[in-house]
């Protein structure tokens, strides 16, 4: 916000210099318009000094906010994910360097990422619907019992096939050939060994701005989770602030009152230990909207979350 203000304070003081200097040249105005013009021209550039400080001091106040995060981590997280098995699921779009931020933030607290599940491009494409739809039945040992659209059905069978919850002494659900039937589809990618291991979920957002059809990529994004959600439970849908803003994922999410956690700071430092924090949170029972968007409960869980398995 700052540098858009910036950017059209500046804008602005080059036209009215422009004018000035072309009033100059002029002899219909009278000095007093000139003066005024001068006066508004002068005002400007300090106000877009101002701004530029103020800019300044927020980049300087970010990157301290960095420094003690990374300084007090440690003491913040020991043992709150302590023996938490989880798998990351990265959207489309997802930063890789986000992603393998938030993993070892995870770890510092004590979690094991078991694995991780990336959604490819022809997962939210309409024309892959039907496709979707099918493969969903196929795999599911009781297609008969699942309801809702193709992105309902595939992220409860994507759901079963990670929950470290589900039942298998009959053996009637095989998670890994379940993802192995999404995976060879072409809509998803695996890595580790994520099947049957999580007790929580993190989803990673879009890092930026979702080019063709953000609408409906959106949609998809979110029932996904929802689906996901139901079946293993703990879940933080994390983003930046591209995520929180109208009709983002993590905005959409708030406005629609989604069963899950978000976290709108990650991808910094002190974003990734909230990141941590609202998964421990979600865990004993919790959720929470947490960062600096419009909607949040705050920049952090309050109270902070007892240790993992603190209350058993």
């Amino acid at each position: 916000m700052i540098d858009f203000r910036y950017h059209l304070v500046s804008i602005v003081a080059v036209f009215l210099a422009l004018t000035v200097g072309l009033v100059l040249g002029t002899t219909m105005l009278q000095d007093p318009l000139l003066e005024s013009m001068r006066s508004e021209t002068a005002d400007l550039r300090g106000q877009s000094e101002d701004l530029r400080a103020e800019r300044d001091e927020a980049e300087l106040l970010n990157a301290g906010a960095d420094q003690l995060a990374e300084a007090t981590a440690d003491d913040v997280l020991t043992d709150r994910l302590d023996g938490v098995d989880l798998v990351v699921v990265a959207a489309p779009g997802a930063d890789e360097d986000v992603v393998r931020a938030l993993g070892a933030r995870v770890e510092e607290a004590g979690a094991e990422v078991a694995g991780r599940v990336s959604m490819r491009d022809a997962f939210p494409d309409a024309e892959e619907a039907t496709f979707l739809d099918e493969l969903s039945l196929q795999v599911s040992d009781t297609p008969d019992e699942l309801t809702g659209g193709p992105y309902d059905k595939a992220g409860t069978e994507l759901g079963r096939a990670l929950s470290a919850h589900e039942d298998d002494d009959e053996g009637g659900h095989d998670a890994a050939a379940t993802l192995a039937a999404f995976e060879e589809g072409g809509l998803i990618t695996v890595q580790g060994s994520p099947a049957r291991s999580a007790r929580a979920l993190i989803v990673v957002a879009p890092a930026g701005p979702i080019e063709e059809d953000a609408e409906a990529a959106t949609t998809v994004l979110l029932t996904l989770t929802k689906a996901m959600n139901r079946e293993v439970g703990a879940t933080v849908l994390a983003g930046g602030a591209e995520a929180a803003r109208e009709g983002g994922p993590i905005a959409r999410s708030l406005a629609e009152d989604a069963p899950y956690s978000t976290v709108d700071v990650a991808g910094r430092p002190a974003g990734d230990v909230v990141v941590a924090l609202a998964l421990a949170e979600a865990l004993a029972g919790g959720r929470g909207a947490y960062g600096v968007g419009e909607g949040v409960s705050g920049f952090l869980p309050e109270p902070l979350p007892d240790a993992a398995g603190s209350g058993e």
